[in-house]
């Protein structure tokens, strides 16, 4: 029996990346799977179906809450349940603090930690009445600062907060809440370093991690699915870190 048969799972910023990696394991472990983006996951649903996947795709913007709270009424609505819930989608606008423009502080703040305070709301507004539910967050290494990325840092760290506040607020209504912080992971926007300075830059990222090679979306969505599982329902409150031991 596979660990998450007959759960109901989303998961934002689902249709690449990252996103896409934890929702196919979701959906490897039995999880009917709600992949949520701004674009059509059209490449996601695919490989998830082809991999004999239940799936289906939902456009939002995580940062409108009536668009959240209508995710949530869709899954509900297409699956009967929500028993996890997600909440990947982030962006980055990269830049030094003293030169970032108020406009990309604001819009990470609004995707990255905005979205999650609402995907988290929202989830719990159904998980608490049924006294059941698996809250994932992910967060990042780089909450613990990180030059040019004042804007995602702050974000990042109020994921971290979040969480927390969330796991101690739900427990006893038998709601786990966890974050998780990706190190370096090879997905197609990471892999673009490969092609600056003929690798350099990626050489460099390697030598700063001390297993020496990226991480990949499985090995988060690995965690994931253990986390959202029945194995992982005395845990919660934590930040697990997914890098090869570059995060300390």
């Amino acid at each position: 029996m596979m660990r998450l048969e007959n759960k109901v799972a989303i998961v934002t910023g689902a249709g690449r990346g990252l996103g896409k990696g934890i929702a196919k394991k979701l959906a490897q472990e039995g999880a009917k799977v709600i992949l949520a983006d701004m674009e059509p996951a059209i490449e996601a649903i695919a490989e998830i179906e082809a991999d004999g996947g239940t799936v289906s795709a939902f456009q939002v913007n995580v940062a409108n809450q009536e668009e959240v709270k209508a995710l949530i009424s869709y899954a509900i609505d297409k699956f009967g349940s929500l028993d996890i819930m997600v909440n990947n989608a982030g962006i980055n606008r990269d830049s030094m603090l003293h030169k970032m423009s108020i406009e990309n502080w604001e819009s990470v703040i609004s995707i990255d930690l905005t979205g999650t305070f609402f995907g988290t709301q929202e989830a719990l507004k159904y998980m608490r009445d049924k006294n059941y539910g698996r809250i994932i967050n992910i967060s990042s290494g780089s909450w613990l600062g990180n030059i040019g990325q004042a804007n995602y840092a702050a974000a990042k760290a109020g994921v971290i907060g979040l969480t927390k506040t969330a796991a101690r607020e739900n427990a006893r209504k038998g709601i786990t809440c966890n974050a998780i912080c990706p190190g370096f992971i090879e997905t197609d926007m990471t892999r673009k370093l490969k092609e600056i300075n003929d690798g350099a830059a990626w050489e460099s990222m390697m030598q700063r991690i001390p297993m020496g090679y990226a991480g990949t979306p499985s090995d988060v969505g690995n965690l994931v699915a253990f986390l959202a599982s029945d194995e992982a329902s005395y845990i919660t409150s934590e930040v697990i870190n997914v890098g090869g031991g570059m995060i300390v």
